[in-house]
């Protein structure tokens, strides 16, 4: 077979030693596997802390900045009004008996009807102090005059015990009563004598 010459050209002066010729692509770096692991490592951090941090923004536990307080006016004092039209639910926070019977006597000597006190135990015996709960701001009058009745206690804005409708009696709307809660607590407890 015949060889075949062809002009000489640069490529054919590169020295001996060249393992790759005429080969215009770079080496392929090689990957170190502890550095994938550590970026690996590292990525796995960055989404947890980023995942728990989004999970407690959507929930409401973290706030991105603490707001200042914002001084609010004084509200003038609303005046103490004695309303027997309202009913009242009284409820023994207390670990001692007997208290919320005697608190419903003093609400009804002080003219309310028998049939509009409702007197019980609370889920708790731990209640700190005494407040009378208003369900709205147009009711807080008649709580402070509720609260002078039983000899002073706090008043607060909350309808958590206000009633709800009741569904067999279709004819009365239940959640429309307007009543004011009574939580008796630790406060009002008998002094127990020192030995």
């Amino acid at each position: 077979m015949p060889k075949t010459t062809y002009p000489k050209d640069r490529f054919d002066d590169l020295p001996a030693d060249v393992t790759r010729i005429g080969v215009h692509r770079a080496e392929n770096p090689r990957l170190r596997a502890g550095v994938v692991v550590m970026w690996s490592v590292i990525a796995t951090i960055v989404l947890i802390a980023v995942g728990v941090f989004g999970t407690m923004l959507a929930t409401g536990r973290f706030s991105p900045g603490a707001e200042a307080p914002v001084p609010v006016p004084d509200a003038p004092a609303v005046e103490a009004v004695v309303d027997t039209s309202y009913s009242v639910l009284v409820l023994n926070a207390t670990p001692e008996d007997g208290l919320a019977g005697a608190m419903s006597d003093t609400i009804i000597a002080a003219g309310w009807s028998a049939d509009d006190i409702i007197a019980g135990e609370a889920g708790s015996d731990d209640f700190p102090t005494t407040t009378v709960y208003f369900p709205t701001v147009d009711d807080e009058g008649a709580a402070r005059g509720l609260a002078e009745v039983i000899g002073g206690a706090e008043v607060a804005l909350n309808d958590s015990y206000q009633p709800a409708d009741d569904p067999d009696t279709a004819d009365v709307d239940e959640s429309q009563a307007r009543q004011l809660v009574v939580v008796i607590g630790l406060d009002r407890m008998t002094p127990t004598p020192q030995a």
